[in-house]
């Protein structure tokens, strides 16, 4: 069995694959000064809530956006699974595709896997787009290269703005409005997140063809791709597992 670890801003995915077949997920709260012992209890006890033997695992592979994190994953690898810790980023760890941009090493690890699973799943060019902490737009041409982005302030991101920066403004939850026009603060404050983001994703997904100049399938991943999939008619597919997906891959292109 495969331990493919995504590590993100806020939060951190362990998924575990029996060949192809993602058999069991784990999620956590990303914290850069957790151990790996810590990671290990944590770890260890669910899977075998789930019936796994932690020592089923004999592979790891990692994509973090959060430095610090490495060395502990490292050693939960090392330590308690007993096998090495393939690092998406580390020279040791291939790819398989070009990154065609100005400062390669300027790519994150996550953007990265994004592309390589949207392209082995649906082909290219392609756009990704990842509801996360920050909305990416990533590019792979038609050979799965990668050409490039878009960054834009995540949803979650911008509505913890609004309640921190303004003094009577509340925490909303994401949802679509009955109405554009609001009557309500809340209203007003969904009306313009959610009809907001639908006007910046559309708007960015046509610039991006337009630029290109030819077809490019979309791809979206991410906890609340679902909440904007009715209202933007431009996705091709909705893949939450998008970055598991992608760390089998470039583990299999190391593996060979």
């Amino acid at each position: 069995m495969l331990l493919a670890i995504d590590v993100g801003n806020t939060n951190s995915k362990f998924a575990v694959f029996d060949g192809n077949k993602i058999v069991a997920q784990f999620r956590l709260r990303t914290e850069a000064k957790r151990t790996a012992d810590e990671y290990a209890a944590w770890l260890t006890q669910l899977m075998d809530l789930q019936g796994f033997d932690p020592h089923s695992i004999k592979g790891a592979i990692l994509a973090s956006v959060v430095p610090p994190v490495n060395p502990h994953i490292r050693r939960l690898c090392e330590t308690y699974f007993k096998c090495k810790l393939l690092i998406v980023g580390e020279p040791d760890c291939e790819l398989g595709i070009k990154i065609l941009i100005d400062r390669p090493q300027e790519a994150g690890a996550d953007r990265l896997v994004g592309v390589i699973a949207g392209h082995t799943k649906y082909g290219g060019p392609l756009i990704t787009i990842d509801f996360g902490s920050a909305t990416t737009f990533d590019l792979a041409d038609k050979d799965g290269n990668f050409i490039g982005g878009v960054f834009a302030p995540g949803v979650e991101l911008t509505i913890e703005a609004f309640y921190l920066m303004t003094a009577r403004l509340p925490r909303i939850r994401v949802e679509k409005p009955a109405k554009v026009i609001g009557k309500s603060t809340v209203a007003n404050m969904q009306s313009g997140i959610f009809w907001g983001y639908v006007g910046l994703i559309e708007s960015l997904i046509r610039r991006i063809r337009a630029e290109y100049g030819e077809p490019m399938k979309v791809v979206a991943t991410g906890g609340l791709a679902a909440v904007f999939k009715d209202e933007i008619g431009l996705f091709d597919a909705i893949e939450p597992d998008l970055m598991s997906l992608g760390l089998l891959e470039i583990w299999r292109r190391n593996s060979k």
